[in-house]
């Protein structure tokens, strides 16, 4: 009878996640983070609701795994280019240099920590906790899966103030984690020594090393297809391990994950393999996790106590207050409304205050009902910071927002089409070896091109080619194209096309997802659709009634049918493309964000779409 009423529970959480985003689809409350969602499904069915659902062996253990998965996934999120700090300063549209980005991102989280310090003191003497360390972490902490997504959906993440909100929050998610290790080891008498961190550490340095020796060895590549899928092997095998030895060494569990998921960022896994790693994790486990943080969460209890209510609204005023007094050093560069929409989205937390307050309530230095409490204030502020954000930040002009595209190598195709492209939606920029007066005198009358010395990586990298959205190299030389491409990649350029006429060579980098072009592939290509489809090349060929794909980014638009899309000008909707699936549009198709839309139509109609789509705000 036990083991049926586990899996009826069971039955019903999995049930529950898996109906979640579908409500909130339904209902149009995307502006609710998914996470969020689920833990309020919880309280529904749980202890604060109808009480349906109960701990067990299969819900603790499922539980446990999607709280490590979390943390792994949170490790993985740290994109560690953002560190490099090669952007060359640029001036802002308000005629201010624009600020480095690390420095004041550093700035501004010592200024947060130093803040939450002082309000942690307060609360202490105050007598709603007995542990200022505890509160500090509480208070000090972002949560990265806030903050990453309304970035992506605001189209910020490449600006200069995204980057900074997005490094300010990276570098939290850092620090309050290995802090939190150090505060279980001094707090945990059964826990070894914090000096024993340090072991942990090393064997991931270790096994870093290990992981870059062997990651693009050849029989690697062939194990990851098929049914071995080696990579994911390796990473569920890393967890297992840092998470293992995390433990033996006193540490809590979730650091070894955590430290895992950095690891693997490090070792800059293909995106296929971290889709796979998402699916699984946001598919299934993770879901489950904040279900039963909701189950767990006896909000009724909150109420017998007047003090943990006064908490509640004091703890939000100070984590507003531990963000927006930093964040206001911003205001040198920035108008009120961005520093003050920065200063909300940097407020919200979640995954490491659930962590926090779980580890401070099991070894004994807070209560069940405080616990309760901070996680409830958690949950409030992952859903009104977003709303706040998308409201206060001032939205670009997108009419004259051009995509940069830096073309590498001038020859026939690249400078006839960095003509064509000058005239549309992009800003396209031809880097070039130094010529001759009379080369010079012919291209400076036709084009825009910008000498360099030579195509080292060096001297690339004092040009502007890696702050481009979209590079395109074609020098003469395909090993030298391969290097180029690669480091383009690794600095965060979206999109790096090479011309690449080695198999062997565009294999290793398409690993690398980098588009690669071939004019043997192309000119055979063209031949057999002239041959086989005459029509269609028409079509392609034909800038008045070709071919163009759209993605979309617009808020707006997200889960609108095409019968009631708005626009008016004379295009056609060919097909959708959405993550590995091929839609066939018709009227009651939803459109939905990061949909790649092929589209036909009068030029001057598909500019316009894309300005719509691709630039705007929703």
């Amino acid at each position: 009878m036990e083991q049926h009423l586990s899996v009826i529970s069971l039955l019903i959480v999995v049930t529950m996640a898996f109906l979640t985003p579908i409500i909130l689809h339904r209902l149009k409350l995307n502006f609710i983070p998914v996470v969020v969602a689920e833990i309020i499904i919880g309280l529904i069915i749980g202890k604060s609701g109808f009480n349906v659902v109960h701990q067990d062996m299969w819900l603790s253990t499922l539980s446990t795994l999607g709280f490590i998965f979390l943390m792994f996934l949170s490790g993985l999120e740290i994109d560690f280019t953002a560190f490099t700090g090669r952007k060359k300063r640029q001036q802002l549209l308000n005629g201010k240099m624009e600020p480095n980005s690390f420095a004041v991102a550093t700035i501004i989280f010592a200024g947060i920590f130093v803040v939450s310090l002082g309000l942690s003191y307060l609360f202490v003497i105050a007598g709603f906790i007995d542990n200022a360390f505890l509160m500090t972490l509480i208070i000090s902490t972002i949560s990265l899966g806030v903050v990453v997504p309304t970035l992506k959906e605001a189209q910020l993440m490449k600006t200069v103030i995204g980057q900074i909100i997005l490094l300010v929050a990276v570098i939290a998610d850092l620090v309050t984690m290995i802090l939190l290790a150090v505060f279980v080891s001094l707090n945990e008498p059964k826990h070894g020594n914090t000096w024993l961190l340090l072991i942990l550490f090393a064997a991931g340095i270790v096994l870093y090393f290990v992981g870059k020796r062997f990651k693009n060895r050849t029989f690697i590549e062939t194990l990851s297809t098929g049914t071995v899928q080696i990579g994911t092997r390796a990473v569920f095998t890393l967890i297992i391990v840092l998470v293992g030895l995390s433990e033996t060494l006193g540490a809590e569990n979730i650091l070894g994950a955590f430290l895992a998921g950095v690891l693997v960022s490090l070792l800059s896994p293909n995106q296929e393999l971290v889709h796979k790693l998402d699916s699984f994790g946001y598919g299934f486990l993770i879901p489950i996790f904040f279900v039963m943080v909701g189950v767990n969460l006896d909000v009724w209890s909150l109420f017998n106590e007047k003090k943990l209510l006064l908490l509640i609204p004091l703890l939000l005023i100070g984590l507003l207050l531990s963000k927006l007094v930093p964040v206001y050093l911003l205001k040198i560069w920035y108008d009120k409304k961005t520093v003050f929409a920065s200063g909300f989205l940097l407020t919200s937390t979640l995954s490491l205050v659930i962590a926090a307050a779980t580890i401070g309530e099991r070894i004994g230095v807070i209560s069940e009902q405080m616990k309760g409490t901070l996680i409830l204030v958690a949950v409030i502020t992952s859903i009104f910071t977003p709303i706040l954000f998308k409201k206060l930040i001032p939205k670009e002009v997108a009419v004259n927002k051009k995509l940069p595209v830096a073309f590498l190598g001038a020859n026939q195709v690249t400078l006839s089409l960095s003509r064509e492209l000058k005239s549309g939606l992009y800003d396209p920029v031809l880097y070039h070896l130094q010529m001759d007066k009379s080369e010079k005198q012919i291209a400076d009358s036709l084009f825009e091109i910008v000498e360099i010395p030579d195509y080292t990586i060096d001297t690339i990298a004092q040009t502007k080619v890696f702050q481009s959205e979209i590079v395109v190299i074609s020098t003469g030389n395909e090993e030298q194209n391969a290097a180029l491409a690669i480091r383009a990649k690794e600095n965060g350029v979206p999109r790096v096309i090479a011309r690449i006429e080695s198999p062997d060579i565009e294999q290793s980098l398409r690993d690398h997802q980098i588009e690669v072009f071939s004019s043997f592939m192309s000119t055979k290509m063209l031949l057999r659709a002239l041959i086989e489809s005459p029509a269609v090349i028409n079509i392609l060929s034909n800038q008045e009634t070709g071919l163009y794909e759209i993605v979309m980014m617009n808020s707006q638009f997200d889960g609108m049918t095409l019968r009631k899309f708005p626009f008016t000008g004379d295009i056609i909707f060919v097909r959708i493309f959405r993550d590995k699936d091929s839609i066939v549009p018709h009227g009651d198709t939803e459109l939905q964000l990061h949909d790649r839309l092929i589209v036909t139509g009068t030029k001057e109609y598909v500019d316009e779409l894309k300005r719509e789509l691709e630039f705007c705000e929703g």
